[in-house]
């Protein structure tokens, strides 16, 4: 299955863990737009930040912006902020399991 380039801006909440940020990487290298939080400023954060992904840190419904998908790490509370706001806003939401 080929995934479209279609889907706009994809916001990764937990961009910081080694998962995320290497599924944010490898989407961004093949061209998707994407961006992304976490809770600390750490090595993967800024990794992620050299390449040219705009990385938040904390968590703030704000920081969705103008994403079209969601992608949440394992690690993220249901009453998280953004994943909240994409709730609300009836947004896909992709669990990384």
């Amino acid at each position: 299955m080929k995934m479209p380039q279609t889907i706009g801006l994809v916001h990764f909440i937990g961009i910081g863990g080694i998962g995320m940020s290497g599924i944010a990487e490898v989407l961004h290298n093949l061209g998707y737009k994407v961006q992304g939080s976490d809770q600390a400023d750490g090595a993967n954060v800024q990794r992620l930040r050299d390449k040219g992904i705009e990385c938040f840190v904390g968590h703030k419904a704000d920081n969705l912006g103008d994403a079209e998908v969601v992608v949440v790490s394992t690690a993220i509370k249901k009453s998280n902020p953004e994943l909240k706001a994409a709730r609300e806003k009836l947004l896909p939401i992709v669990r990384r399991a």
